[in-house]
């Protein structure tokens, strides 16, 4: 699965002075690195180098400063990282590309160009905003078919985690949860109940969220390798 690229692929990242995060606006991994505006790196994970790869990699370039893509190489050397044109494309497109080896070691394929332009900046907007916002690396970049640990669900899960002792008001959960009187208002995973004006408590939906979720503090962070959200 492309979750177990993740990892090494991580490390590298960050190794060249990026903070790395999976499963940001549906991209495998976003990266910030510097001040604002910051610069953001995506890269798109698979099995194989192949040309679905580069097609996502294609259709992300547009909210990003630079683009990687990354696959786990070939025992055999016969896959497509050993073919100079799938590399030569990737040079052309403005992509830089990353094997990963069975060891888990990561080669630079090919480096990308200093500098690419930005042709969608709403969209990268939004991809910096959900990386500053989230709390902790809770998603393996590659995930699929499971909810994505966004930052509003991590606000969610701890305005349910307060009123999981009984019904709070609004504007006892603000010190530590800002958002949350739009959260319990818009109520998005069923989690809340208004029990009067000002008034919300949890509902059992919400209580089987934090099971499947458990908070071990308001608005803890998560990190990528706990089971139990990288697995729901």
């Amino acid at each position: 699965m492309e979750t177990a690229l993740y990892l090494p692929v991580k490390r590298f990242l960050e190794t060249l002075g990026l903070s790395v995060k999976g499963e940001i606006g549906g991209c495998d991994v976003v990266a910030l690195k510097g001040d604002e505006p910051p610069i953001v790196v995506i890269c798109e994970l698979k099995q194989a180098f192949n040309l679905e790869l580069l097609l996502q990699a294609i259709d992300r370039a547009g909210a990003c400063d630079e683009v990687w893509v990354a696959a786990r190489l070939s025992t055999r050397g016969k896959g497509r990282e050993s073919d100079a044109r799938y590399r030569n494309l990737c040079r052309r497109l403005g992509f830089g590309m990353l094997g990963v080896t069975a060891g888990d070691d990561v080669e630079v394929l090919v480096s990308p160009p200093t500098s690419a332009p930005r042709r969608n900046p709403k969209k990268r907007s939004r991809l910096v905003a959900e990386h500053q916002r989230r709390k902790g690396d809770p998603v393996l970049g590659g995930s699929t078919r499971a909810p994505i640990m966004t930052a509003y669900r991590q606000q969610a899960l701890a305005c349910a985690s307060a009123l999981a002792a009984g019904p709070l008001r609004v504007r006892d959960l603000r010190p530590e949860i800002p958002d949350a009187a739009k959260i319990l208002l818009r109520n998005v995973y069923g989690w809340f109940d208004r029990t009067e004006r000002g008034v919300y408590a949890l509902t059992e939906s919400g209580r089987a969220a934090l099971r499947r979720w458990p908070q071990h503090t308001h608005m803890q962070g998560t990190e990528v390798g706990n089971r139990d959200v990288v697995n729901a």
